[in-house]
C-alpha cells in the first residue's frame, strides 16, 4: 500500500500501528484531541535541535491549542524523518512511497506520562487570581512633612505594610534608589514607574505645591502596592527590606542586597532553559497581546479622564453650593429699611430674614458634594490610575525588550560578522602569528557573548510571556472599578437627596404657607406657566 499524499496530507490508513498507539496514549478522552502542550513535550522527548523542533511545530496545525489525530500523525512522521537526518518538509510527506518511518520516542505506554504532567509544573504559566494578588499585601503611604521655618525642607512618608505589620519612614530618594535597583534586578519584568521628582520652591501653604505633594504621595502608594503584589517582587529580599528595615541608611542596605543577589537572569536556576518552555509562536502571541493591551490602555485612559472630570465637577458643585448659600446669607443680613414705594402687602422683610438661615443648609449640601468628589477621586479615579500604571509598566517592558535585549543581540551579531571577515582576510594574507591568535581569541569571546545574549533574549521572552499573563490577570479589576463607580454615585445621590428633602419642609416653615414651594415636582402639564392677558 502506498503512502503517497497530496500537499503533505496524511491518510489514516497509511500510518504504522505505532502512530495509532501514540495517539491513544496522548489523546484527551473528552474531545479526542492532543493538547498542544503535550505535543511540545513529545517534541522535546525526540531530542532534536530546537530549530528543528520549531520547524516541525510550524507545520503542525494546532491553531485552537490542540491537534487532531491526523495533525499528530503528520508531526510523528516529520519527527521520524528529522531523526533520520532529513529536513522535515512537506515534500518528504508528499514523496513518501515506502511507508512512514517510526519515530524513536519510546514505548507508547510510557508516553502517557507526558499527558499526565500537571500544568502547575509548567514554569511558564502564571496561576494567580486577581484576589490572590490583591491579598498579598496592602501598603499605605502617608505624608509627614518636615518644615524649617516657613519653607519646605523635605517630605517624609510613613509606609505601613499590612503583610509585615510594620511602619517605616521613607523619603523620595529612598524610593528612587529602591526603584533603580529593582529595575536592575528585574530588567525583564514589569517594574512600575516612579512619579517625577521636582525641586520644591514654594512655601508649604502654596496650593500648587500641596497638590503636587499629594499627587506624588498617591503615585508612590500605587507604585509600592503594585510591587508588593507582584508574585516575584513580593518574595524578594529587596522589597522585604524596603518595607521593614528601620535602620538609618536603607539605601546602602538595599545596594548591599543587590550586590549579593545580582540580576534575575544570573540568580534564576531555569534561566538558561527558558527557550525550552517557550511556545513556538511566542512572537505572534506577543504581538497580538501587545496590540490588545495597547487598545485596552487607550480606552482606560479616556475613561480615567472622564472620571477625573466628574470628580472635579462634584468639587466645583460644592464650591457653587457654598457660594449660593453665602449669597442667600448676604441677602438675609441686609438690614436696609424698605423704601416707601414698596407695596404695603410686601412680605420681603420676613422672607429676607429667613434667607440667612438657609445658608446653613446649603453649606451642608456643599459638604456632601465635596464628599462625593473625594469618593469619586479615591474610589474610582485612584483605582483607574493604579490599573493604568500597570499597563504603562507593561508598555515600558515591551520597549526595554525590543530596544534593549534585541538591539544588543543584533549589534553583537554584526560585530561578530565583522570579526569573522577580518579572520578570513588574516588567514589569506601572511601576518604575524600573534595578531592572528589575538583575533581568534576575540572571536571566541564574542561567540560566548552572543551565546549569553541569546540566552538572555529567550529569558526576556519567557518573562515577557509571564508578565503578559499577569496583565490579563489584572483585567477583571474592571468590575471592581465599575462597582466602586456605581456605589459612589448611589451613595452620593442618596446623601444629597436626603438634604434636599429635609430642606423642603423648612422652606414652608420659614416663608409661610403662602410662599411655600409645591409639595411635589411639576408634572409635564404643570410645567407650562400661563401668563394672564393684559386687559
Amino acid at each position: 500500500m502506498t503512502s503517497s499524499t497530496m500537499d503533505g496530507e496524511i491518510n489514516e490508513g497509511s500510518v504504522p500501528p505505532y502512530y495509532r498507539e501514540v495517539y491513544e496514549a496522548l489523546c484527551s478522552k473528552k474531545d479526542e484531541k492532543i493538547q498542544a502542550q503535550v505535543f511540545q513535550r513529545l517534541l522535546r522527548k525526540a531530542e532534536l535541535p530546537v530549530a528543528v523542533q520549531n520547524q516541525i511545530s510550524e507545520q503542525v496545525d494546532c491553531g485552537d491549542g490542540s491537534l487532531s489525530k491526523l495533525s499528530l500523525y503528520r508531526g510523528l512522521a516529520l519527527i521520524a524523518f528529522a531523526q533520520q537526518g532529513k529536513q522535515p518538509t512537506p515534500k518528504l510527506l508528499e514523496n513518501c512511497i515506502q511507508g512512514f518511518p517510526k519515530p524513536q520516542l519510546g514505548e507508547p505506554s510510557d508516553l502517557q506520562a507526558l499527558k499526565m504532567q500537571r500544568a502547575l509544573e509548567d514554569p511558564l504559566t502564571v496561576r494567580q487570581t486577581l484576589e490572590q494578588l490583591l491579598k498579598r499585601d496592602a501598603v499605605t503611604v502617608e505624608l509627614i512633612p518636615e518644615k524649617k521655618g516657613l519653607f519646605l525642607k523635605h517630605v517624609e512618608y510613613q509606609m505601613t505594610s499590612e503583610r509585615f505589620k510594620m511602619s517605616v519612614y521613607r523619603r523620595y530618594s529612598d524610593f528612587d534608589v529602591f526603584h533603580e535597583l529593582l529595575l536592575q534586578r528585574f530588567a525583564y519584568r514589569m517594574v512600575p514607574a516612579l512619579p517625577p521628582k521636582r525641586m520644591l520652591k514654594g512655601v508649604l501653604t502654596s496650593t500648587s505645591e500641596r497638590e503636587f505633594i499629594e499627587g506624588r504621595r498617591r503615585a508612590l502608594g500605587r507604585f509600592i502596592n503594585l510591587v508588593a503584589r507582584h508574585p516575584l517582587f513580593s518574595e524578594d529580599e529587596l522589597l522585604k527590606t524596603f518595607l521593614t528595615f528601620s535602620g538609618s541608611d536603607v539605601q546602602n542596605k538595599l545596594r548591599e542586597i543587590f550586590r549579593r543577589t545580582g540580576d534575575e537572569f544570573m540568580s534564576c536556576s531555569s534561566a538558561t532553559q527558558a527557550k525550552e518552555h517557550l511556545p513556538v509562536d511566542i512572537q505572534a502571541q506577543f504581538a497580538a497581546s501587545k496590540e490588545l493591551i495597547r487598545n485596552i490602555s487607550n480606552s482606560f485612559h479616556k475613561i480615567r479622564d472622564k472620571a477625573e472630570k466628574m470628580a472635579e465637577r462634584s468639587k466645583e458643585n460644592a464650591v457653587d453650593l457654598l457660594a449660593f448659600g453665602r449669597e442667600l446669607s448676604a441677602l438675609g443680613s441686609d438690614t436696609s429699611a424698605l423704601p416707601a414705594l414698596a407695596s404695603p402687602s410686601s412680605t420681603w422683610a420676613p422672607v429676607r430674614q429667613s434667607l440667612k438661615v438657609l445658608s446653613v443648609e446649603f453649606a451642608l449640601l456643599s459638604d456632601k458634594a465635596a464628599q462625593q468628589g473625594r469618593r469619586e477621586e479615591d474610589d474610582v479615579v485612584e483605582k483607574l490610575n493604579l490599573f493604568l500604571d500597570l499597563l504603562q509598566s507593561y508598555k515600558d517592558l515591551c520597549e526595554r525588550h525590543e530596544r534593549g535585549v534585541l538591539h544588543e543581540h543584533q549589534r553583537a551579531l554584526q560585530k561578530y560578522s565583522v570579526m569573522k571577515r577580518q579572520a578570513m582576510t588574516a588567514a589569506a594574507q601572511p601576518k604575524e602569528q600573534v595578531s592572528v591568535e589575538q583575533l581568534e581569541s576575540r572571536i571566541v569571546q564574542q561567540e560566548n557573548a552572543i551565546q549569553t545574549m541569546e540566552l538572555r533574549n529567550y529569558f526576556s521572552l519567557f518573562c515577557l510571556h509571564q508578565e503578559t499573563q499577569l496583565v490579563f490577570t489584572y483585567l477583571p479589576m474592571t468590575s471592581h472599578i465599575l462597582g466602586s463607580f456605581v456605589t459612589s454615585q448611589i451613595q452620593g445621590h442618596h446623601e444629597m437627596g436626603e438634604v434636599w428633602n429635609d430642606l423642603r419642609p423648612k422652606l414652608s416653615c420659614l416663608f409661610g404657607n403662602n410662599n411655600s414651594i409645591p409639595s411635589s415636582p411639576l408634572s409635564p402639564q404643570q410645567g407650562t406657566l400661563k401668563m394672564p392677558l393684559a386687559t
